[in-house]
């Protein structure tokens, strides 16, 4: 079984990277999530995803 990549960026540590990613999403809140270099949602995006079943599947779909 391959391993997902994963990268992560602390955003809170310095305001130009995080407001950056706010405009780079085009999403005004963090945290936000990507998925091969594309945006998902934010929390509460990735909430619903997790409760519907929805993001185990695209995160499946991704490792393969």
């Amino acid at each position: 079984m391959r391993r997902a990549s994963l990268f992560t960026v602390d955003v809170l540590a310095d305001p130009e990277i995080r407001n950056g990613i706010k405009a780079y999403g085009n999403w005004p809140t963090i945290p936000q999530l990507y998925i091969k270099g594309e945006f998902v949602g934010g929390s509460d995006v990735m909430r619903e995803m997790f409760e519907q079943g929805k993001l185990q599947k695209l995160l499946q779909t991704a490792e393969g």
